[in-house]
């Protein structure tokens, strides 16, 4: 079967091309922007990437048209597609009648984490023999795709957005997916322009719960108000908190402050004994400890040992653009990451942070940010930027085009020095000049910047190589 994808460079969308793929589809697709990673995992599959929409994307005829969630009316391929008669479907819809039936789905939820979470789950249930099958938005370097079916009878592990489906259904993407287990991670608000509030995001997350069974799970962070009010609105199915709260099943101590090293503690009512394990592992950030605590969670639902998890999360690689070293020069690191809301940009830059602590270099931690999100666009969130970035010794501020609020408010404001720059030539040359050794820069954007990170790794070749 021939299956065309609208919107295949999409994280989502993208992923889907890889499942369609192994099962042996015939697929092509098209997408205004095409770049790294998506568009080099799906040229590797053999997938034929069409840039740009329009009508002839349509020809030859495909059996099924995928249609993402990018996609609106108007578009001139959506309205090829509606004028043509050809059948269509979203992609969680496709998702759930074509891979998800007879699996056990686990379910990765909330604003931030998610990626990650899902990344450690998936992995944990890999190093346990399981041969997990996943879908996840940002490419696992334990795996180095974003997707595969994994075994027939294995788990499936799906990261959940929130997000709606399409533009002919307006329901959250993971109410698609009924999950046997479902991590609930955090919850606030998000998605300004297709939510009116929190409220409507809290919704949502009770749609989700509705559809756990109850003999499922739902694995839900502790200290989050908004979750306890999805819970509020109704729950049928076992609910199992993780956190810092001392009456979570699910607990941690640091071991190291900065959080490269933690004790997992399991407290079961059913076992007379606490459970205990070890976590050694690169990663720092208390984000990143309660991300690995609820993968560990996740893993041990499906019958993982704690101490084979938490030894397995030892050796578990961050995902493409989740704190990412691109590169080093003299001593100066680039870092990737895609925090799109101040607070993801406050937790990046908090645990990169609390591992500068334990770095003899010493260094300073520079951010380097493009609001870029709908909602950052939507100037919803503006006035949290400011403090998102209190960890970081310098900003560097970028203001792409398209944005019609100024970020110098932000700046004057904000407790860290920073500059502003409407170029990105002009900013890489800046920041190459100012970077010396120890330091780590940070870039943050859920968008390609405009290739700022080879950019950057060559001014800084140039400037100090």
């Amino acid at each position: 079967m021939h299956l065309h994808i609208l919107g295949i460079c999409g994280t989502f969308m993208g992923s889907l091309a890889l499942l369609a793929r192994e099962l042996g589809h015939r697929v092509s697709g098209s997408d205004a922007n095409v770049y790294p990673p998506m568009s080099t995992q799906l040229s590797e599959a053999g997938i034929a990437l069409l840039e740009g929409y329009r009508a002839e994307n349509l020809v030859p005829r495909p059996d099924l048209v995928i249609v993402g969630n990018a996609l609106s009316r108007g578009n001139p391929e959506v309205e090829a597609l509606l004028d043509s008669g050809l059948p269509y479907i979203s992609g969680p819809q496709w998702l759930a009648e074509h891979v998800l039936p007879g699996r056990q789905v686990i379910a990765v939820a909330g604003t931030h984490g998610k990626t990650t979470t899902a990344s450690m789950t998936a992995w944990l249930l890999e190093a346990a023999g399981l041969s997990p099958g996943f879908l996840i938005g940002g490419v696992p370097r334990n795996f180095g795709v974003s997707a595969r079916l994994g075994g027939a009878d294995a788990p499936f592990v799906v990261e959940a957005d929130e997000y709606d489906t399409a533009f002919f259904d307006k329901r959250s993407k993971f109410v698609h997916y009924r999950p046997e287990i479902a991590v609930l991670g955090n919850l606030e608000f998000d998605h300004a322009d297709i939510f009116d509030d929190l409220a409507a995001i809290e919704r949502q997350f009770h749609h989700l719960v509705r559809t756990v069974p109850s003999k499922g799970r739902l694995l839900v962070a502790d200290g989050e108000p908004a979750l306890e009010r999805v819970l509020n609105q109704g729950s049928w199915s076992p609910v199992v908190r993780y956190g810092d709260a001392a009456d979570s099943e699910w607990g941690f101590i640091l071991e190291r402050d900065n959080g490269s090293c933690f004790r997992v503690m399991h407290r079961h009512a059913s076992q007379a004994n606490e459970q205990q394990a070890m976590v050694d592992w690169s990663l720092s950030g208390l984000h990143n400890v309660r991300n690995g605590l609820a993968a560990i969670a996740a893993a041990h639902a499906c019958g993982v040992p704690l101490s084979q998890a938490a030894e397995a999360l030892g050796r578990f690689e961050t995902p493409r653009r989740r704190q990412e070293l691109r590169g080093e020069v003299a001593g100066i690191q680039v870092i990737d990451d895609f925090a799109h809301h101040p607070t993801a940009i406050a937790m990046t830059l908090s645990g990169l942070r609390a591992g500068l602590v334990e770095s003899p270099a010493n260094g300073r931690l520079l951010a380097v940010i493009e609001p870029r999100s709908n909602t950052m666009r939507m100037g919803t969130l503006r006035e949290r930027l400011a403090d998102s970035v209190s960890d970081a010794d310098f900003a560097w501020w970028y203001q792409p085009p398209g944005l019609d609020w100024s970020l110098a408010p932000v700046i004057d404001v904000a407790r860290v020095p920073g500059r502003l720059f409407n170029d990105i030539d002009t900013l890489v040359a800046a920041l190459a000049e100012e970077a010396r050794p120890g330091d780590r820069i940070v870039v943050m954007s859920n968008g390609s910047f405009g290739g700022i990170h080879e950019l950057l790794l060559a001014a800084l070749e140039k400037a100090h190589g």
